[in-house]
């Protein structure tokens, strides 16, 4: 019988430490202002405009980047050669995950959300927006490059207060 209890009272502790760690990771935001899993390229604008090689994503494979405004705010997004072909552009975050700071990852032709696992067909960035799709930026191909102006990260500082 004492056995008993003192294996009852360690699943107890246990089940309550558990129980702890599930909502902490829960709670939007509560980890860290930054929990993201892939790591960015931090880069800066030249003359209020980023550009990039639109041959760095012939591969399919989504890129990220870390802009730090001069007010020392830090906007993320990616950037991702669709299977149709056209280079899109992202904020690392959605309508409705955004405050989990968490970000999506790429499977294959997909980006999925690590908040909450939803996927997103990468030749629907940048054309389906709102709820938890990767949020919309901007961006022009001129030239042989992919172009976003520094004013269209910006207005994506929701995402990332």
């Amino acid at each position: 019988m004492k056995m008993y209890k003192k294996n009852k009272s360690l699943f107890k502790d246990v089940f309550v430490i558990l129980i702890a760690f599930v909502c902490l990771i829960s709670v939007p935001g509560s980890a860290g202002a930054w929990n993201f899993t892939i790591p960015a390229q931090e880069i800066q604008p030249a003359d209020g405009v980023f550009s990039f090689p639109v041959s760095d994503f012939s591969d399919g494979k989504a890129r990220y980047f870390v802009y730090k405004s001069p007010q020392d705010q830090k906007f993320r997004f990616f950037i991702v050669k669709s299977a149709d072909g056209l280079v899109r552009a992202a904020f690392d975050a959605c309508d409705v995950c955004f405050p989990g700071k968490k970000g999506y990852v790429q499977q294959g032709d997909q980006m999925v959300c690590v908040k909450c696992g939803l996927k997103f067909r990468t030749d629907r960035i940048n054309e389906v927006k709102g709820g938890c799709n990767p949020a919309p930026l901007n961006r022009a191909v001129s030239d042989g490059y992919v172009v976003i102006t520094e004013q269209d990260v910006l207005s994506g500082l929701k995402y990332f207060k």
